[in-house]
């Protein structure tokens, strides 16, 4: 899993609430027997029209914001569906943390997961860094997860809380799998003492 340190980049904001798995990444991408490909499914009946082509209407398309490795996203993003493939689609286009209010439940543990971080902030620290990056000659921040801190443009620093389980694995590009390697002497010594307590389990 890629690991995240501190990453500045531009901030796209995207607003709308209760944005679904299924807005996020269409049924019709989920038939692959592998993940490639997935970064054009993300937010495609958004970000294309009719014709295939780019709709410069949405904020990802638009110049400033085509570069996008930051979402600033609206409350309840990624309801719906438990499908990862929404994360990894994000991912692949270039997202490296979501920034909202809320996220459910499944989606936020599928992001971090998958060396997504998404940034839980209060309603209105999370108003002030969409005023700045609405601006195309603001909207560059960086993310510090281990100081916690967003900073905006002009400097200011907002504050962020994150699980040290989830910072500890995304600092470190770990999933579920290598969190649990990190204990193998002691998973390996524990079999072994269980063993030889209870020899007749060998």
């Amino acid at each position: 899993m890629q690991a995240f340190n501190v990453l500045t980049g531009v901030a796209a904001p995207f607003p709308a609430a209760n944005v679904d798995t299924d807005v996020i990444m269409p049924k019709q991408f989920l038939k692959g027997i592998d993940r490639n490909g997935l970064d054009r499914g993300v937010f495609f009946d958004l970000r294309f029209l009719a014709d295939g082509s780019p709709d410069p209407a949405f904020i990802l398309n638009q110049p400033d914001w085509q570069q996008a490795k930051f979402l600033l996203v609206g409350p309840n993003f990624g309801c719906g569906s438990s499908r990862e493939h929404a994360v990894w689609g994000l991912k692949q286009l270039g997202i490296r943390a979501l920034i909202g209010t809320t996220f459910a439940g499944i989606f936020f543990d599928n992001c971090q997961r998958n060396g997504v971080l998404t940034v839980q902030l209060s309603p209105d620290q999370w108003g002030q860094i969409a005023k700045e990056v609405a601006q195309a000659d603001k909207n560059d921040i960086t993310v510090d997860l281990p100081a916690q801190t967003i900073s905006l443009h002009d400097g200011k620093e907002i504050a962020f809380n994150i699980d040290e389980l989830s910072k500890t694995s995304l600092l470190n590009g770990l999933d579920a799998v290598g969190n649990t390697l990190r204990y193998s002497e002691e998973i390996r010594e524990f079999q072994r003492s269980h063993l030889q307590r209870n020899p007749w389990l060998a």
